[in-house]
């Protein structure tokens, strides 16, 4: 950066020819970038010549522009002396929101995640709300992710002394408040200004244990700079096809003091997430240059694919020794789904895994991680004894209930993931959303420990489940209520005027 540059110069370049932005106070030439931008070269030249802030920050970490485009293109700070102040006039749905806003049910009348939920849906803008809530194709797996928990039944003992009851854990040798870590979600800020900082405030104040995704919109180390010193984080990872890239920040997370490596497995490919991939349905001057002429090009990826285009799907068990040689962190495979992949990543050493199907978001009809469950410690019981202090299995997706949390460690489980349900809690209320949520999660367990007889949670074992039903996926289970509620089924392509 060296000379300040008016914002009549940066006007001056508003093609593709010549193609300069603003972010941040300060200008870059993003002409040569245009090509290769994976949601097409439309959504920069919209900004060319122009503060591209406002646009930028929700789906980007606030360094990817200044690590990603060479030194060169770093052209200056914006002249303050030139800058217009410009009043942005808000759309009806812009209007409208606010005015949801201001209605919002006080945190005070929040009693369950539902409630976050709901309040998400109604003030979160469409393009947020259908990246958030999509799931892949016929979008079956997102909804039985919830119901298996309902097949599952408690079997309560009684006359137990529950006068204390004591819900904390250890979570990878890591002491936690709550059997319970906020899993990794992309685009925090597409909901919240402060995105997931919202999280890592609340976590530390609360002694929560957080996974900061690699797709965060803020960056990795303002997430690990908000935390308060001694707290818990963990990474989450999607492998770069430059191994390098992957390498360098690994070993970088643990010198900032992460605890524990989660490496995204099932996701060589991005499920279709066709509520998102409806909001941005990418027409022919939207397509990068690199793609003129070429046949079968996809148009209608939506927001995940625009920013998940780096993932290497030529991931595989042979890249497990290299992951160990560069990390002491414990690494857990995320998104593992059979016993077999589960004795494998025993068999390499790993520290555990997730139950995973990414919340419905990939392989639409595979199976809930609660169901996963049960095959997968009667598999790893024949590899030692169980619990096995080497080796911590995990469950995430569709947990809305403290009761679902017992369910997954009465059956196995070390402790679960919840992300979506904590992501729209600071959606709606920012990081007192978060704490509300903590504190929900805290009665519930209370109350679910109490009556079933477990005094801790090393006391929850099989015997106090029936799980007998888990296997039928066209049982008569109650309607979920509140779920069905919140959920916005899939529709169909619409005629541009109605007839």
């Amino acid at each position: 950066m060296s000379a300040l540059i008016s914002t009549q110069s940066v006007s001056e370049h508003a093609s593709a020819s010549s193609c300069w932005i603003i972010v941040h106070g300060k200008v870059y030439d993003v002409t040569e970038f245009l090509p290769e931008h994976p949601g097409g070269s439309r959504i920069i030249l919209k900004y060319a010549g122009k503060d591209a802030t406002e646009a930028y920050d929700p789906i980007h970490p606030p360094d990817a522009i200044t690590t990603h485009l060479p030194k060169e293109k770093h052209l200056g700070a914006v002249d303050p002396g030139t800058v217009v102040k410009v009043v942005k006039e808000l759309t009806a749905e812009e209007v409208r929101r606010q005015e949801l806003m201001a209605a919002r049910p006080s945190i005070d009348e929040i009693v369950n995640l539902h409630d976050f939920e709901a309040v998400a849906k109604a003030i979160l803008p469409a393009k947020a709300w259908a990246y958030y809530s999509s799931a892949s194709d016929d979008e079956i797996t997102i909804r039985e992710n919830r119901a298996a928990y309902q097949r599952v039944w408690f079997r309560p003992r009684v006359l137990r002394d529950v006068s204390v009851v004591d819900w904390s854990t250890t979570i990878l040798g890591q002491r936690s408040s709550l059997p319970v870590y906020i899993s990794a979600t992309a685009l925090g800020k597409l909901g919240h200004p402060e995105g997931e900082l919202n999280l890592t405030r609340a976590a530390g104040k609360h002694g929560v244990i957080q996974m900061i995704p690699t797709l965060a919109s803020c960056s990795f180390d303002e997430i690990v700079d908000a935390a308060v010193p001694g707290q818990t984080q963990f990474v989450q990872l999607y492998v770069n096809r430059d191994r390098e890239i992957t390498k360098k920040y690994v070993q970088h997370a643990e010198k900032r003091g992460v605890k524990g490596l989660f490496i995204t497995v099932d996701a060589p490919q991005l499920g279709r997430r066709e509520k998102d991939m409806r909001m941005k349905f990418v027409d022919e001057s939207g397509v990068a240059k690199v793609q003129e002429n070429q046949s079968g090009v996809k148009k209608d990826e939506g927001v995940a694919r625009a920013i998940s285009s780096f993932i290497d799907p030529s991931l595989s068990w042979k890249d497990i020794p290299w992951f160990k040689s560069i990390t002491n962190m414990p690494i857990v495979l995320k998104g593992v789904a059979t016993p077999e992949d589960a004795l494998m990543a025993y068999d390499y050493g790993l520290a555990g895994i997730v139950l995973s199907n990414h919340g419905g978001r990939q392989l639409d009809t595979a199976r809930s991680g609660i169901e996963n469950l049960i095959e997968v410690v009667e598999a790893l019981k024949t590899r030692g004894p169980w619990p096995n202090p080497k080796f911590e299995v995990f469950v995430d997706g569709g947990i809305r209930r403290a009761s679902d949390v017992l369910k997954a460690i009465a059956l196995g489980a070390s402790a679960v993931g919840v992300g979506r349900a904590f992501m729209y809690s600071f959606c709606a209320y920012g990081q007192e959303g978060v704490e509300k949520a903590f504190q929900i999660f805290r009665d519930e367990l209370e109350m679910n420990m109490r009556l079933i007889g477990a005094r801790t949670i090393d006391e929850l074992s099989p015997d106090m489940v029936d799980a007998s039903a888990i296997h039928s996926h066209a049982g008569l289970t109650p309607a979920d209520n509140l779920y069905n509620t919140t959920y916005q089924p899939l529709a169909l392509a619409q005629f541009k005027t109605k007839l």
